[in-house]
């Protein structure tokens, strides 16, 4: 007790021995679930440089986030063979008798499919020839080359192409799934933004990331339906004029146009009976009715005419 501060200085040095102890252990426990509750990664930045300097943090994620994504959303291994992406197309060459007709028809084949038409030109009804590009699930396309070929003459010619694209399927949507994870990186940091400078900074990247993320999700889904449908091309015309002393004379096709021609004036004339027939009731209420009212009118025209005006006396004058 004669000499206090030695006390003093004796408890302090123990107090500094065991605060330099102590604090790193306790410092080590807690800096990792704080950055758990952040979500962010170590290999990124650390909670301390973005509590402390967001904006730095920022402009450094554009190229290190990318790299913290590649574990997160690794490529997908290289597909089996059954599972590869091929994009198919195939193109015929159809001599039919009416290209429009069959055009038509081509068209309802389509749609009862799962498909749609891509694009049709053509010339009308009395056109020689046509074209038209359809699209039908990959699933149906043995089907709709089949009942196609049924509805021609006969096949000029065909031709079926395959391209396979299983890695830049593969490749775009790893890139989808980086850019993902990358806008969550930003998002995270974004939570951590104390200024509004530093929040502005954060989403004009942020913004940035969404904008490729929009543009890589409509290249994939594009490719995507490529890989899920099949274009058919089809070409259609009619058969050659066979020409006999230089003049176009096709007796056997002029016979079967006479022929269809005078079936589809029979058709018509019984469709427009028929119409006749079911609208008869219909046209004899209505001009009985017609007549009656005229009768009614007509002799109570005369019943008023007789007692008010006069009509017998001056009919007998």
């Amino acid at each position: 007790m004669k000499k206090p501060w030695l006390w003093l200085a004796v408890g302090g040095a123990i107090l500094l021995v065991w605060g330099a102890i102590a604090f790193p252990t306790m410092r080590g426990s807690r800096t990792p679930d704080l950055k758990q509750k952040m979500g962010a990664s170590t290999d990124l930045y650390s909670y301390e440089a973005a509590m402390s300097n967001p904006v730095a943090v920022a402009q450094r994620s554009e190229g290190k986030a990318r790299a913290v994504a590649e574990p997160l959303a690794a490529p997908a291994a290289p597909l089996a063979g059954a599972d590869r992406k091929i994009i198919r197309t195939s193109s015929l060459e159809l001599v039919v008798q009416r290209p429009e007709e069959v055009a038509e028809k081509i068209t309802a084949l389509a749609e009862s499919m799962g498909g749609y038409l891509v694009s049709s030109e053509g010339g009308g009804q009395n056109a020689t020839s046509g074209t038209l590009t359809i699209r039908v699930p990959s699933a149906q396309f043995e089907a709709a080359r089949a009942e196609i070929r049924k509805l021609g003459l006969r096949v000029e010619s065909e031709k079926i192409e395959a391209q396979d694209v299983t890695r830049q399927y593969v490749d775009q949507d790893a890139s989808i799934r980086n850019l993902r994870a990358e806008e969550a990186q930003y998002l995270s940091i974004l939570k951590q933004a104390g200024t509004m400078k530093d929040m502005l900074l954060v989403t004009e990247k942020l913004s940035e990331v969404r904008g490729q993320i929009e543009q890589q999700q409509a290249e994939f889904n594009a490719l995507s339906r490529q890989i899920e449908t099949v274009a058919l091309s089809v070409s259609l015309r009619t058969e050659p004029q066979a020409q006999t002393f230089g003049l176009n004379w096709r007796p056997g096709y002029q016979l079967e146009l006479a022929l269809h021609d005078g079936l589809e004036s029979v058709a018509n004339y019984s469709t427009a009976m028929i119409g006749i027939l079911f609208y008869l009731p219909a046209t004899v209420l209505w001009v009985g009715t017609i007549v009656a009212v005229m009768v009614v009118g007509w002799r109570m025209s005369r019943w008023v005419g007789r007692r008010w005006f006069g009509w017998k006396e001056v009919a007998a004058q």
